[in-house]
């Protein structure tokens, strides 16, 4: 079992199941029902298509609002207006769209929260970047609505971090805490089926040792899909953004650590091979040929004078941990990031602030008052 492996550097393994925070109950579950896939009909592409349906029985009769401009190319902000705009027939067109999604999006909720993994699941973080837009919020508290309305007791809530950022600061908590003692930065990659993002993360964690201070300090973005390179090539202007991030942050005078937290989609293994689930990356990066993170230390063998650590997980876990500081009010909690599939992950928080488990100190209490009772009986 990868959790009883003892990691003698401190640092967690890829993949891992057990990190400083949190168990990994589940990530990336593929659940299907009779349509395919689950998480394709609450993605951000199934959002379109919901949005085209209503459209057309209105372009059939030449009173379309939005034109001739294709459902995937409308902007959110552009959807956004429309929803308190002056013309009454958009707004109700976006709005349509938005109920029949959240039917969907409860739908598939409805779907993990039965699953033996998400049992007892008391809050959802909804990121990606559907999230960012007041369309998406309104979708996610309606979904919130249905399902309270079927008696699930769950609360789902957004992203508190911009979603661009969730994914960086994520990585934080794959980091040991030692690494902050010394450092007030790391460098973190968020991968996707679109995009290369990486950053640079200052943890604040002298103002806030939990990490809720977290800020992305700078980051760079490359639309890898525009210019559809192939797999060494994309590691290589990765690697080359990675460097020139390490030298802007010495300029600047950051203590960065010898640390590389990486997100990226699919089951990741402890080697840090991928499983499964990188289809939309350029080149095949589930060969068993292929690793990421040594390829990354390969071309930034060190980092202010130190061997570079690499640690990578899979990109709905990721999102999930930067929201680790304010989920401390409840033992079990997951994540959904609506993108261009449906990221998901279900944690249990491991420790409170005195170091036990969470879910330990409930069992203590509960046996404390059942003693207490059966003295006064």
């Amino acid at each position: 079992m990868a959790e009883d492996i003892i990691n003698t550097t401190g640092i967690a393994s890829h993949g891992a199941p057990r990190l400083p925070s949190v168990d990994i109950d589940s990530f990336n579950i593929e659940l299907k029902d009779e349509g395919g896939f689950l998480g394709d009909r609450a993605s951000k592409g199934a959002f379109r298509k919901i949005l085209e349906g209503w459209r057309k029985p209105l372009r059939k009769s030449g009173e379309d609002p939005f034109g001739d401009e294709p459902s995937d190319k409308i902007g959110k902000k552009t959807l956004d207006a429309m929803l308190v705009g002056d013309d009454v027939e958009a707004s109700a067109v976006v709005h349509s769209a938005i109920e029949e999604f959240a039917q969907e999006l409860a739908y598939v909720t409805r779907r993990f929260l039965k699953t033996k993994a998400w049992d007892k699941t008391e809050r959802i973080v909804v990121g990606g970047g559907f999230r960012e837009s007041r369309m998406g919020e309104l979708a996610i508290a309606r979904t919130e609505i249905i399902l309270k309305a079927e008696d699930f007791k769950v609360d789902l809530v957004p992203i508190r971090f911009h979603p661009d950022d969730a994914g960086l600061i994520g990585t934080l908590h794959l980091a040991p805490s030692w690494i902050f003692e010394a450092h007030d930065s790391i460098l973190a990659v968020d991968i996707g089926g679109t995009n290369i993002r990486c950053g640079v993360v200052e943890t604040s964690w002298k103002k806030a040792k939990d990490l809720s201070k977290a800020t992305v300090w700078k980051s760079e973005l490359w639309r890898h899909a525009d210019d559809e390179p192939t797999r060494e090539g994309a590691v290589k202007r990765l690697v080359t953004m990675l460097k020139g991030l390490v030298t802007e942050s010495e300029k600047e005078g950051l203590k960065l650590a010898p640390f590389i937290g990486v997100s990226c989609p699919g089951v990741i293994n402890e080697d840090g091979s991928i499983a499964k689930g990188a289809q939309n990356l350029p080149g095949n990066w589930e060969s068993s040929k292929f690793n990421l993170p040594a390829s990354l230390i390969e071309g930034i063998p060190s980092i202010g004078g130190h061997d570079t650590a690499v640690v990578m997980h899979n990109d709905g876990v990721a999102q999930g941990l930067a929201e680790v500081p304010f989920m401390q009010d409840v033992d079990r909690w997951g994540v959904l990031t609506i993108g261009t599939g449906l990221g998901n992950a279900r944690f249990t928080n491991r420790r409170n602030g005195k170091g036990e488990k969470k879910t330990d100190r409930k069992d203590k209490e509960g046996k404390k008052a059942k003693k207490a009772k059966e003295g006064k009986d």
